[in-house]
């Protein structure tokens, strides 16, 4: 057993958090504690990145008009959504895909500008930058589990208009709009999967040895 490893209870509580995140839409509209809004971005900015370049930029939204033009802009990608996918679009459009209205909070997590000038870890792959915004975004999540409030990432808009309402720099890049708030309660299993959108898969499905799909023995 190693050294480092923490009591038992502490290692219940991560593998709990994990299980228990949830990709939230319902939300109450309960304004969330400064203090815990504070701890929550000092999670986030705690997350790995590649070349510790910390491309992560957050912008909170605490106009109430521009929260609006920001539910027009995901309300109308959401309608393009639904008729890409063809057969799928009315079910589609009954599910409830974000809380930007309802939340405490609204953030809006992008990639900095000037991102070409960091090359650690990104020569050859570029993209290490999102990933590394990602894993500041899941440390919020987690932390925000933990403190018994929900969130909910919403993908559904187009970055340029996005861009141009928050007067954005042109070589950045929105990623997420993270709704954050009190809920009444969190969903008993993903929400897409409760609604049979889809399922989750078998980890044993997706681990390979050695070589691309073979399977791990």
């Amino acid at each position: 057993m190693s050294q480092h490893r923490y009591p038992d209870p502490d290692i219940a509580a991560v593998y709990r958090v994990i299980y228990e995140r949830r990709d939230v839409r319902h939300f109450l509209p309960d304004p969330v504690n400064p203090e815990v809004f504070s701890r929550l971005l000092d999670a986030a900015h705690h997350a790995p990145s590649v070349g510790f370049m910390q491309p992560w930029r957050f912008v909170r939204i605490s106009d109430s008009s521009l929260r609006k033009d920001i539910h027009d802009l995901v309300e109308q990608e959401r309608i393009q959504t639904a008729k890409a996918l063809n057969e799928r679009e009315d079910e589609f459009m009954k599910l409830k895909v974000e809380g930007i209205l309802e939340c405490g909070e609204v953030l809006v997590a992008a990639l900095c500008d000037r991102r070409e000038e960091y090359v650690f870890g990104r020569r050859t792959l570029p993209e290490m930058d999102l990933a590394s915004l990602s894993c500041a975004i899941q440390n919020m999540w987690l932390a925000a589990r933990a403190e018994g409030l929900g969130m909910g990432w919403v993908s559904l808009f187009e970055p340029q208009a996005l861009k141009a309402l928050l007067n954005m720099p042109e070589d950045s890049h929105p990623v997420a709009i993270l709704c954050l708030g009190h809920v009444e309660k969190f969903y008993d299993k993903p929400m897409l999967e409760q609604e049979q959108w889809a399922e989750r898969k078998d980890i044993n499905d997706l681990l390979f040895e050695n070589t691309w799909n073979s399977p791990c023995r």
